[in-house]
């Protein structure tokens, strides 16, 4: 099989490096279309020997790269014949469904993963208004639609007329790797300035509006207790706005933003709990890596985090905008040790289906399904 994937940026692709590595080594050629003005295609796929085209796409569905990178995608499959044209996140989706429209008739399937809906029960309207007609009209143009949470995969088998729809359990988290990891913890706090008895919560993701660090910011101000810590993981356009945040709240102390690691599982290592208080997810990555390394988590409700948390069976679950209840759930935790023991115990059994060996399990059934000749 000759296989495009096509992401609106080049770091979307460090998700599917397991599963391409395996379609790659059992004789299967990928080829990679994206935009890389940002951030690159990790360098592994070249070593790979796949292919990277540059799309013009951006992630606003209205910009003109876009209407580029539809040409530039019609004129790459037809060229190269692709039997599977695998796109992810939104607008890299429509671009490529909308380019592939016609050449689905000459044997090209087109596969489009949604990594959450920007339309959701409790969504702003204007994503319903721009992103749900788009999604909408693009189903008539794709052969298989997978999500991975329940909310999307109802909602789709309820409005999206695409005739193979299916749920699988995200994208795949190399679960081992961090249920067998060990780091000196010591070590990792006395680099953060965290003392060996305080208790440390623990973030990890890009610093914007939707991931809320700030709720959980704020929460700590309210439980007022020295010995509970706040580290942050991530780089973003909310730095500015956190630090200021931090600095009003005196909590220089206590708050700890970290910009990019690439040492997360010595992190996990040092933590208590993991804190994802998100908006809106699809499917958190970093929860479920969180959960495989034995955190007990403190987490808003949404349709990602509630595939994976359970309140008060793994985890503590709280409305993003709730600062007084993710105070309360703070200050259980931090004076609960049996508590997150449990936590820890189910979240290493719960984190199991997120499995990469199971997810990619599940997209090679899907690959073989849509590839499978009509019969006469």
């Amino acid at each position: 099989m000759k296989i495009l994937y096509v992401t609106t940026i080049g770091l979307t692709m460090i998700f599917f490096k397991s599963f391409v590595r395996e379609l790659l080594n059992s004789g299967q050629s990928v080829d990679i279309a994206c935009n890389e003005d940002d951030i690159r295609v990790p360098d592994c796929y070249r070593e790979w020997g796949c292919r990277v085209y540059q799309l013009d796409c951006v992630r606003s569905p209205f910009g003109k790269g876009n209407i580029r990178a539809v040409k530039t995608l019609k004129k790459l499959v037809k060229e190269e014949k692709y039997d599977i044209v695998h796109c992810h996140t939104p607008v890299a989706g429509a671009c490529t469904r909308i380019a592939c429209r016609k050449l689905r008739k000459q044997g090209t399937k087109v596969l489009y993963t949604a990594h959450g809906f920007h339309f959701y029960k409790g969504g702003p309207v204007k994503n319903w208004m721009i992103y749900y007609p788009i999604e909408k009209i693009c189903a008539h143009m794709t052969d298989a639609l997978i999500t991975i949470n329940h909310e999307d995969y109802e909602l789709a088998k309820r409005k999206m007329k695409t005739p193979k729809i299916y749920y699988v359990n995200g994208v795949g988290v190399d679960v081992d790797s961090y249920l067998s990891f060990t780091s000196d913890s010591s070590f990792l706090r006395k680099e953060l300035s965290v003392p060996d008895d305080a208790f440390l919560m623990l973030s990890v993701g890009e610093l914007n509006q939707n991931k809320n660090h700030q709720v959980i910011i704020r929460a700590l101000a309210r439980v007022n207790n020295p010995n509970i810590y706040y580290a942050i993981a991530g780089e973003g356009d909310s730095k500015e706005y956190l630090q200021q945040l931090i600095n009003e709240l005196k909590l220089t102390r206590q708050v700890r933003v970290l910009g990019y690691r690439r040492d997360i599982r010595e992190l996990h290592g040092a933590a208590d709990i993991f804190v994802h208080p998100s908006i809106r997810e699809g499917l958190p990555v970093s929860l479920i890596e969180a959960m495989a390394s034995g955190l007990p988590a403190l987490v808003a409700s949404n349709r990602g985090t509630d595939e994976c948390i359970t309140n008060y069976q793994n985890g503590l679950s709280y409305r993003y905008d709730d600062v007084e209840g993710f105070a309360k759930g703070i200050k259980l935790l931090s004076e609960s040790p049996e508590l997150c023991s449990e936590f820890s115990k189910q979240n290493q059994n719960k984190c199991q289906r997120f499995c990469t060996a199971n997810v990619n399990l599940e997209m090679r059934n899907i690959y073989r399904e849509s590839c499978k000749r009509k019969q006469p």
